[in-house]
């Protein structure tokens, strides 16, 4: 997978791969208009909608209602470094959901793709490239 990034002006900066554009900003107090998420704030994002993902195929593979499920993501940074340290995702089911689920929920959840490159981090390969003149 190839993702095209470019810098559209101001503090923007956007990822486009297929037919999708992600848009981020920076808040006003970090030198942008505050006009789409923050890079990080996507990337945290991506943490708790990958859980919702599995969380919806479980459910509509047992054609559970998912009307009144959400995830609350909460985070807890290291005070040191202000490094995230601890994410806590909680899964919340309507009063009349069937217990014998609330497991499966969380094994869900825990197939998270993203929460598995966590796990299992990448290497990361930064390099510099002259674009050739057109």
């Amino acid at each position: 997978m190839e993702l095209i990034i470019d810098f559209p002006g101001g503090a923007r900066v956007d990822a486009h791969f297929g037919p999708y554009t992600v848009q981020t900003d920076q808040p006003p107090q970090g030198g942008g208009e505050g006009s789409a998420p923050t890079p990080f704030a996507v990337f945290l994002s991506s943490i708790g909608t990958c859980a919702g993902i599995y969380v919806l195929g479980f459910c509509n593979q047992r054609n559970l209602p998912t009307e009144g499920i959400r995830i609350v993501q909460r985070l807890n940074r290291n005070p040191l470094n202000g490094l995230v340290q601890e994410v806590d995702l909680e899964i919340q089911v309507p009063p009349d959901f069937p217990e014998k689920y609330y497991s499966a929920l969380v094994r869900s959840a825990n197939q998270c793709l993203v929460k598995k490159h966590f796990e299992h981090p990448p290497q990361f390969n930064i390099h510099t490239e002259v674009m050739q003149a057109a």
